[in-house]
């Protein structure tokens, strides 16, 4: 995964002020910011990238421009060299942007108020596609968590404490972006979006435990460490490693109980969005697979070949992978 400097982003973000201001129009706006956005989901997350070639292009972008707004906090948490107040402080004052953007009603006076533009494009999905603000509120209240981390004692509590914030409402924006099939399902499809934020969430902790520790926190469960006679979890002690990998088995297992939820349901979702929805659902399954699978995981970074992902895929839409690489 390429990961940039907060340089970078900046950089970023003042090119596309400037294309988006000089663009002429707001729909011309919109397309400069969810360019600099595609290239953000391009750096950072080959698979979702992948997936959402298979949505139609509007759905796409504005799923893109979700993408970078939760990217970009993510980063602050995770990446950029800043001590815990600065951390804090990076999250309320874009937090603050964010507030005042749903305040304005176009991209351009949200550009000439100096907001960033990532967050001026999400506002702008927030606006248009019905999402309930108090959400981006609970996933930044997630992003906080990250800079003074705890422990989580079950899985319930892991669920509730910080997989809401973290994945669950990122579900639920998408699903307002997804759209219902029938008058009535949407309530199914964010029951089905919220299995799979779950479901995509504990398969990201299980493949990232190792870069979790070097952070200072661990989303394993307790008890599924205490059960297996793990006291405190260190990702460098090979004696560890067959506890660890019985931990791994068990919580894939239960990740995977919760990408079935989320195939019972996927039919409440908009049929062109559909294909997307599986093809994330059959990518990340096999991701949670191989992690629960290989009993050598611990230590490492477990991925899954670009080649055995092309496998899970609608062979039927192929050609539009290609494309979505050559697009700049």
């Amino acid at each position: 995964m390429g990961v940039w400097s907060e340089q970078h982003w900046d950089s970023l973000d003042r090119a596309t002020v400037r294309a988006a201001q000089n663009a002429g129009s707001e729909g011309a706006a919109w397309a400069v910011i969810v360019r600099a956005a595609r290239r953000v989901l391009r750096t950072y997350s080959t698979s979702f990238f992948i997936v959402t070639r298979f949505l139609p292009p509007a759905k796409c972008a504005q799923v893109e421009a979700i993408y970078a707004a939760v990217r970009y906090p993510d980063e602050i948490v995770d990446t950029f060299p800043l001590n815990e107040r600065e951390r804090l402080a990076r999250l309320d004052r874009w937090a603050a942007a964010y507030d005042k953007a749903l305040t304005l009603s176009t991209l351009g006076i949200m550009l000439d108020r100096e907001l960033p533009v990532f967050i001026a494009g999400f506002a702008r999905v927030v606006q248009q596609a019905g999402i309930p603000p108090e959400h981006y509120r609970s996933f930044l209240d997630a992003m906080r968590h990250d800079v003074n981390p705890r422990r989580f004692t079950t899985i319930d509590d892991l669920i509730d404490s910080y997989i809401y914030g973290s994945a669950i409402v990122v579900g639920y924006f998408l699903t307002h972006v997804y759209g219902e099939n029938r008058p009535g399902d949407f309530s199914r499809a964010l029951n089905s979006a919220r299995a799979l934020g779950i479901a995509l969430q504990l398969t990201n902790f299980l493949r990232d435990v190792v870069e979790d520790q070097g952070r200072g926190r661990t989303y394993l469960p307790l008890d599924y460490l205490r059960a297996e006679g793990i006291a405190e979890l260190d990702a460098e002690n090979e004696r560890q490693a067959i506890a660890f990998g019985r931990v791994l088995a068990r919580l894939a297992a239960k990740t995977d109980e919760y990408y079935d939820l989320s195939l019972s349901d996927i039919d409440a979702f908009a049929p062109d969005s559909q294909i997307a929805i599986r093809a994330c659902i059959d990518v990340y399954r096999q991701l949670n697979a191989r992690i629960g699978s290989n009993s050598v995981s611990f230590g490492r970074r477990e991925s899954v070949p670009l080649r055995e992902k092309f496998r899970v895929l609608p062979p039927s839409k192929y050609w539009r992978l290609p494309l979505a690489y050559l697009r700049q």
